[in-house]
């Protein structure tokens, strides 16, 4: 009898794989949650590097227009189109303050810059030729100092903090 008894206590006592698996559904959650996080945080980053590319994408576009002016004393059709179509998402991804800059500062300088060079095509040496190269003058050096103003503009928009 008291084996009898020995052996059904011994029988009712749990088997280690009972413990075992009585944990494992949890440490499966909790290890699918971790799972869930991680990929919840790579989308994040994912996101954050998608946006600052695009972002400077508008930026480099604006400091290439500047720096072609620079090159070449003249702003042409072509670098004015490029401006346009490489900052026209400005409004969405930046903010409204940076594309009315872009487009009725920066955009209108390189138009008054082209519309100079076009009024000088002819004209002989007079007061009114020297006006309007003077005219050139002070575009291309607010062009000039825009480089920095860009960058203050842009910063806060070009961090990849975390």
């Amino acid at each position: 009898m008291l084996k009898e008894m020995l052996g059904f206590y011994m029988n009712c006592d749990p088997h280690w794989t009972s413990y075992i698996s009585a944990l494992l559904v949890p440490l499966v959650a909790i290890f699918g949650s971790y799972i869930a996080f991680r990929q919840w945080r790579t989308a994040q980053n994912k996101l954050k590097l998608e946006l600052f590319e695009r972002r400077l994408k508008i930026y480099n576009s604006a400091t290439s227009f500047i720096s072609s002016v620079m090159a070449t004393g003249k702003a042409t059709d072509r670098e004015l189109h490029d401006l346009i179509v490489g900052t026209k998402e400005a409004k969405w991804l930046l903010s409204k303050d940076i594309a009315k800059y872009l487009d009725e500062e920066l955009y209108s300088k390189g138009v008054d810059l082209q519309c100079f060079a076009a009024e000088l095509e002819g004209v002989p040496i007079s007061q009114a030729r020297t006006n309007t190269v003077h005219e050139q003058r002070d575009i291309k050096k607010w062009l000039y100092r825009q480089y920095g103003i860009i960058d203050e503009k842009f910063s806060k928009y070009l961090q990849l903090s975390h």
